[in-house]
């Protein structure tokens, strides 16, 4: 088949390579404007056009996907098939239309669980226990079209984002495999989903990071996990910003009553431990700002830390 590939991040990578190593004809990538990356600000391709450009495929890069101008490129193209994988824009219906087999997307959830900008953080923050890869025929709203195939994965205990994108990612090009193999055969039938078990997740910025220490311990243990690698987790410490990269075994330890926030344990002996809602959870690896990612004992070596105080 003939196939325009779009995509940015490194999670579409798989994706790209599961269409080459299947023998189609890439006529394209579509990928996000080069932006400013970096404490240079210097500009940047994505994942994808690095990835397009050292494999010699066309690149394009539309403000807008939904411009008209772009739009009657697609049709000159005349791709049989549009893919997407986190691409970052919604469709029109006149590109919808313009190839024979219509338009999949390759989506990092078990649809229609967690339909939106940010589904593997979601399912982290939500405690959830399994996850997948959905591939779909896109229509005009936000991931509500037939699924093709789903394929379910484990989240492990101590996954964070960054742990479960990554197998998530390498999942959804061997879907995206599975699904293609299907065309051979024709434009294969999908599944309607059941749009009213959906759930919806948001786009993340960097605000959401920040921890509320009066949530349940296992909620902070989820929230750190979520926002870790992006956009970090942290928290304030007599004004200094720490970004909470890891939280440890201590949020087993339950108490009645506690004062949310509140430094329990500063020492050697049991590392810097903070007090949730219904626990004590152990902060085992921090990052201070301009400083490397440590565990808890390396950190209180350089700082002096009083039990009591509370963070923010």
């Amino acid at each position: 088949m003939k196939i325009l590939f779009m995509g940015t991040p490194d999670f579409s990578i798989p994706s790209l390579n599961a269409i080459e190593s299947e023998g189609h004809e890439i006529v394209g990538v579509v990928t996000q404007p080069d932006k400013p990356r970096g404490r240079g600000k210097h500009m940047m391709p994505s994942p994808v056009k690095r990835w397009s450009i050292e494999k010699g495929y066309k690149v394009y890069q539309p403000r807008k996907a939904r411009d008209q101008d772009f739009i009657e490129i697609v049709d000159g193209i005349a791709p049989e098939l549009i893919v997407t994988a986190a691409y970052g824009q919604i469709l029109p219906k006149s590109m919808l239309d313009i190839p024979s087999y219509g338009c999949i997307n390759v989506h990092a959830s078990l649809l229609p669980k967690y339909r939106g900008a940010a589904p593997i953080q979601q399912a982290i923050l939500e405690g959830e226990t399994k996850t997948g890869i959905t591939v779909m025929y896109m229509d005009e709203d936000m991931d509500t079209g037939d699924i093709i195939l789903a394929r379910k994965i484990d989240i492990l205990p101590n996954d964070n984002s960054g742990d479960l994108h990554d197998r998530l990612a390498i999942l959804g090009g061997e879907v995206l495999k599975e699904s293609l193999r299907l065309f051979t055969k024709g434009r294969p039938k999908g599944i309607p989903q059941r749009h009213e078990e959906a759930t919806y997740c948001q786009k993340i910025d960097k605000s959401m990071g920040r921890i509320n220490w009066s949530m349940d311990i296992s909620k902070i243990r989820n929230h750190v996990r979520a926002f870790t690698p992006w956009p970090g987790a942290y928290t304030f410490m007599d004004g200094l910003r720490l970004k909470i990269v890891e939280i440890g075994e201590m949020e087993y330890i339950k108490e009645e009553r506690n004062t949310p926030g509140m430094v329990i344990f500063a020492e050697e002996e049991k590392g810097l431990v903070v007090s949730g809602l219904n626990g004590f959870v152990r902060l085992t690896r921090i990052q201070a700002p301009g400083k490397r990612v440590m565990d808890d004992l390396d950190f209180l070596r350089g700082n002096k830390v009083k039990t009591g105080i509370i963070l923010e």
